[in-house]
């Protein structure tokens, strides 16, 4: 029996799906979705989204987490302390929902994070949530834009084994590093853009990859909001680039999201063939 996609990093809580987050929900499933693997950026999403795993239990699968770069009003800076010490406590009160901690990761884009002193406060906000996920045993959702060496780097170094690198865009030796260590990586529509993932996805190992649409980002056309019915677009591409059919690429990165998060396959089991 064949298994569905699982879009293993969307953001359904966004502002851009608050007026049909259902007919979204209902349209990915229509479209061979078998789950949204659901992160956060900032603690305002974090109800919604518990609220939307508890009505679709078998379809949304939530993760928490403090995104490196935040936005006040319409302005984006680097994460501080502030904005993950008050939601600490929510992380152990949603506990057994929780599938992943994430999106966390570091954001050392020169304009968002200038300064030495705005990296550092990154990495302690990272540590004290890779220390979290570590005591939950729980797998990261990571976020590694302008900073794929270092990510990797302090992932090893933390000892952290259960990882997804979203939309990673790294040079190829540094993401061999990642599969060396187990890591898994997960590409959006919006590689479709052009080809220059390409060299990078032929090198990684089709055992070490997820699909991800990042919806309502990164859709294959950048003026339109991005959906998770999108995730067949991501699957076609890799089957392409690797010289594979699509088919096999969908069921190959289904168990692996499986073999990931493992509370969502837990959740799931009954509706997939055993892995």
């Amino acid at each position: 029996m064949a298994s569905g996609y699982v879009d293993c990093h969307c953001h359904i809580t966004a502002q851009e799906f608050m007026q049909d987050t259902e007919e979204v929900i209902d349209n990915s499933r229509k479209n061979g979705v078998q789950a949204l693997v659901c992160v956060t950026e900032h603690s305002g999403e974090f109800e919604r989204l518990i609220n939307l795993s508890e009505r679709f239990p078998d379809f949304v699968m939530p993760c928490l987490g403090i995104h490196p770069i935040q936005c006040d009003t319409e302005e984006q800076r680097s994460v501080t302390m502030k904005d993950l010490e008050p939601v600490l406590a929510q992380f152990e009160k949603y506990k057994d929902q929780l599938v992943a901690i994430g999106e966390i990761g570091l954001d050392f884009t020169p304009w968002l994070a200038p300064t030495q002193e705005q990296r550092d406060e990154q990495l302690k906000v990272f540590q004290m949530q890779l220390d979290i996920a570590k005591r939950l045993d729980l797998p990261v959702n990571i976020h590694s834009r302008s900073a794929g060496r270092q990510t990797i780097a302090f992932l090893k170094e933390q000892d952290v084994h259960k990882v997804l690198l979203h939309n990673f865009a790294g040079r190829p030796s540094v993401a061999l590093e990642g599969v060396h260590a187990g890591y898994f990586f997960s590409f959006p529509p919006a590689i479709t853009r052009n080809d220059r993932r390409a060299k990078l996805i032929k090198q990684i190992p089709l055992e070490n990859i997820c699909l991800e649409t990042d919806s309502p980002s990164l859709g294959p056309c950048k003026e339109k909001r991005n959906i998770p019915s999108n995730i067949c677009i991501p699957c076609d591409y890799i089957a392409s680039v690797k010289g594979l059919q699509p088919d096999s690429v969908r069921e190959v990165t289904t168990q692996n999201a499986m073999r990931l998060f493992p509370k969502m396959y837990h959740k799931l089991k009954t509706q997939l063939p055993v892995l």
